[in-house]
């Protein structure tokens, strides 16, 4: 009798630090995610490309100040933005959008005039007050069953042909792939965005110096993230400027 005692305190024990440790860590996870949430506002500047600065911003589209918004949806299905797996309405950067200008996107895409196939693109001048920026850019992301980061290169390029078409100085993007419930990689998306963006930037440099192109210097592009994805995403964008400033 002894000795089984002996084996259940010993089991006892075991166990108690067995559960011990798997608090230990499981805190430790979720003191990590906490870590790794931004506040909303926060904001980064990640690096220089040719002189552009890439910043980072914690903020919806509505509310990001810039000359001009860029925002991706896909083509549209009933309820997308408003569903699971959608993000909720208080995390979702496209429903905010989407209210501020009365639902106008919804109606868009909804009644087909704008159907959100791969890098069709629509401008939009708020009425003054409405959002932050000056001027919204919708471009088409397609079938959200087929997409792959890679088409974000194209997305990058051509938020960034518009943006020196309009003559701003700055531009703010939002891909809003995370808002529309799809499971993307975080890093990769963003670095993409970067690298497309500045391929189109030096080729528009290329023609300007030909003298086959004009266009107003950029000064800074504002790339938005959620609060919970801001640093994995400025992992990405540090490693596209990298890259592109190597060249």
């Amino acid at each position: 009798m002894k000795n089984i005692s002996i084996f259940s305190k010993y089991r006892l024990r075991n166990s108690t630090l067995t559960l011990f440790i798997t608090i230990l860590f499981a805190g430790s996870l979720a003191n990590a995610a906490f870590a790794q949430t931004a506040s909303l506002g926060s904001t980064t500047t990640w690096g220089k490309v040719d002189g552009v600065a890439v910043n980072g911003l914690v903020q919806g589209p509505s509310a990001a100040e810039a000359e001009l918004q860029v925002a991706c949806v896909f083509e549209y299905t009933e309820g997308d933005i408003f569903n699971p797996p959608a993000l909720p309405a208080n995390l979702n950067g496209m429903v905010h959008l989407d209210d501020a200008l009365k639902g106008i996107i919804t109606e868009l895409r909804k009644s087909g005039k704008f159907t959100g196939h791969s890098l069709e693109t629509l401008l939009i001048t708020p009425p003054k007050g409405t959002l932050a920026s000056k001027q919204l850019l919708l471009i088409g992301l397609g079938d959200r069953n087929k997409f792959t980061p890679d088409l974000m290169i194209s997305v990058g390029s051509t938020a960034m042909r518009e943006a020196l078409r309009l003559g701003v100085s700055n531009y703010s993007f939002a891909s809003d792939i995370k808002d529309a419930g799809i499971d993307s990689p975080t890093a990769l998306v963003a670095a993409n965005v970067v690298l497309g963006s500045f391929e189109a930037y030096r080729t528009q440099t290329y023609l300007k110096e030909k003298k086959l192109a004009d266009y107003k210097p950029l000064t800074k592009i504002i790339l938005l993230a959620g609060p919970a994805f801001y640093t994995v995403a400025g992992e990405g964008i540090k490693d596209a400027i990298a890259k592109l400033n190597a060249k």
